[in-house]
């Protein structure tokens, strides 16, 4: 398979498998679902969480159906990639990659998230649906940061800390499980 092609799968995977881990998120922190910006992102994932939704219950707020389509459309990407001579063929390795993956994409989205809410509260916005929905989604994440470091003065901290903490995570963590994963890619 062409390389062009492949990274235009990777990254539309990429985006989907994204677009899976916010509705994830979405149910999890019981956000807005009266949302426009909400309610297109469950439209969007209705085709893939829908029927495996019927086939595995939703665990309290977190919703498994979301979690494994986003699993599914990793591994249809890493088969894709194998197909062409880039992975091995292994089950093992696929589901390994991909919750490698989901990872990092979830601390891309929280990474993301907490800038875009810095620059809408620079920018002085007016409430935008989307900034609320990332505020809803963020703010757990964001809460134990606020709790124990006080602000200075007007100046709010604790978000340039969350972000230090994503880049420590994924500057240290993410590559000792990669590590990890290698062996099975052999």
């Amino acid at each position: 398979m062409n390389d062009m092609l492949l990274i235009i799968l990777k990254t539309l995977t990429d985006i989907y498998a994204g677009i899976l881990l916010i509705r994830l998120l979405l149910q999890l922190v019981r956000a807005d679902f009266y949302n426009p910006v909400s309610q297109g992102i469950v439209k969007i994932c209705a085709p893939a969480v829908e029927p495996i939704g019927r086939l595995l219950p939703t665990a309290g707020r977190f919703n498994t159906a979301a979690l494994v389509a986003a699993i599914l459309v990793k591994c249809i990407f890493l088969a894709v990639a194998a197909l062409s001579g880039i992975l091995p063929m292994d089950i093992v390795a696929f589901l390994a990659i991909a919750a490698f993956e989901l990872l990092r994409l979830l601390i891309e989205i929280y990474f993301y998230g907490i800038f875009i809410l810095v620059i809408f509260s620079w920018v002085g916005t007016p409430p935008h649906p989307a900034a609320m929905l990332i505020n809803q989604i963020i703010s757990p994440y964001m809460k134990p940061f606020r709790k124990y470091i006080p602000p200075i003065g007007m100046i709010d901290i604790s978000p340039m800390v969350a972000i230090f903490t994503l880049m420590i995570i994924r500057a240290k963590l993410l590559p000792t499980l990669a590590g990890l994963i290698q062996p099975l890619l052999s």
